[in-house]
């Protein structure tokens, strides 16, 4: 009996060519998505700082789609200056103290500006970013909230609200609720299970 090969295309097995990566895995290769700015009132700026150059990258990249999954207007990131550091210390004392070593360390910044987002958006993803931080990558937010005219009188009853709130509170700082407490302290004192152990019994003054 006579066997004939078949290719994977006559058995209808698709072929690799055929087969697509799903949308998720596809944008990892892509450049993240922006939303623009309708009016473009600042939010709020966040810096990031790493001694590495990857790791810095990787992590603005990852901030940029995490603003535009939570439709946060964000631009960036924006190279800033470097941080030069150097530092020269001997590498022995006494005689040999001419003999020394130099130490240079290079802070390399990016910068993502958020525009036109509401307060709570922006904590949720400031909030999002400090969960998931990147290991070497620091990171330094300067938000700005906006309020309409006459904000004073409203703080002034707020104020006074919280006063009223926190008076019960501050009357009882310090010690119990209950004042009775040496009192009972008084009648343990006096009680018979403690003039057994001790050598005199105690009188009420």
């Amino acid at each position: 009996m006579a066997y004939q090969h078949r290719s994977d295309s006559e058995m209808g097995a698709p072929s690799t060519k055929e087969i697509r990566m799903p949308r998720s895995v596809q944008a990892v290769y892509l450049k993240p998505l922006k939303r623009k700015a309708q009016y473009g009132i600042p939010s709020c700026d966040l810096q990031l700082r790493s001694y590495s150059v990857r790791n810095v990258e990787f992590f603005a990249d990852f901030a940029l789609r995490a603003a535009y999954y939570l439709h946060l207007p964000a631009f960036g990131p924006i190279p800033l200056p470097r941080i030069t550091e150097r530092w020269t210390v001997p590498r022995s004392n006494f005689v040999n103290k001419k003999s020394q070593e130099n130490f240079e360390r290079i802070t390399l910044r990016r910068l993502i500006q958020v525009h036109d987002g509401h307060p709570e958006t922006v904590e949720v993803w400031l909030a999002f970013l400090r969960k998931h931080a990147y290991y070497g990558v620091g990171m330094k937010a300067n938000v700005w909230e906006h309020e309409s005219l006459g904000v004073g009188k409203t703080m002034e009853v707020s104020l006074e609200n919280i006063k009223k709130a926190l008076e019960p509170r501050w009357a009882h700082f310090g010690r119990r609720k209950n004042l009775e407490t040496s009192e009972r302290v008084y009648e343990m004192m006096n009680s018979e299970a403690f003039r057994k152990t001790s050598d005199a019994p105690l009188s009420g003054t």
